[in-house]
């Protein structure tokens, strides 16, 4: 059976957790290690690991703490920000984490999730994208880079599909216009996303309530959730996330 995972995220930046409201205004969400350990405990299936302020800064993901909070937990640890090459991903892959994320490398050079997908194999590769609201898009969506800070030109839905054929194992499609306000994830930007690449799609951006988690499943046709406002504040336990998705009849593990 295909269970529904249920992801916490800790954006990074200087050392700490933090959240922020279309990428900006972060707040402290406190220490990574101490996240980590709690979210794996509350019965988180995956975590995430972005190093939000990488890329802009031209460097590569913090290795050190990527390996403090791999080694504090058991389950599967994704990690993104400042990837720009097949050896950056080895390198996480060899500091114990089980998929690599990347973005804007990718879009600046295609190529790297074909090298990448050859050398590590495409389950473990992550391709996020964050999209924001666009009609002169054929889709609707643009492409954002650098943390949302740079506007692509190009169709956010037309490069999913893309991903797939370059041999991407997952996407993480973040929408920027409901990244932490918490009204709810871009449904129609993960169901597109899902429709256009057939791959195992994450709904990111926007989680609010346990509804908005279960509308991602069944209107979004996403396979995991992934939320990090409302768990890192103590809004919602990822245990009565998951208590209440399984009451609707969704698969997930308790």
């Amino acid at each position: 059976m295909n269970y529904i995972r249920v992801i916490p995220c800790l954006d990074i930046k200087d050392g700490r957790v933090v959240k922020g409201i279309h990428f900006v205004d972060l707040q402290d969400a406190g220490d990574p290690v101490e996240n980590a350990r709690l979210y794996e405990q509350e019965g988180a299936d995956e975590l995430a690991f972005l190093d939000i302020t990488a890329t802009v800064e031209g460097r590569q993901t913090t290795m050190e703490l990527v390996k403090e909070v791999a080694a504090a937990i058991s389950i599967p640890l994704t990690v993104g920000g400042g990837v720009k090459s097949c050896a950056d991903i080895e390198n996480l892959l060899k500091a114990g984490v089980a998929k690599v994320g990347i973005n804007t490398a990718a879009i600046q050079n295609p190529d790297l999730i074909k090298e990448a997908a050859q050398a590590v194999g495409s389950p473990r590769l992550v391709v996020a994208i964050d999209a924001r609201r666009n009609g002169a898009m054929p889709s609707g969506y643009e492409l954002v880079i650098h943390g949302g800070r740079t506007l692509t030109g190009q169709d956010a839905i037309a490069w999913a599909a893309r991903c797939r054929e370059l041999g991407a194992g997952e996407l993480l499609p973040t929408s920027m216009d409901t990244d932490g306000v918490k009204n709810g994830y871009d449904l129609e930007l993960t169901r597109k996303v899902k429709e256009a690449s057939q791959l195992p799609v994450t709904a990111s951006g926007g989680a609010g309530s346990v509804e908005h988690l279960y509308e991602a499943v069944v209107w979004g046709k996403a396979d995991a959730v992934l939320a990090a406002s409302i768990f890192h504040f103590r809004e919602i336990s990822i245990r009565a996330a998951k208590e209440y998705l399984h009451s609707k009849g969704l698969p997930v593990r308790l």
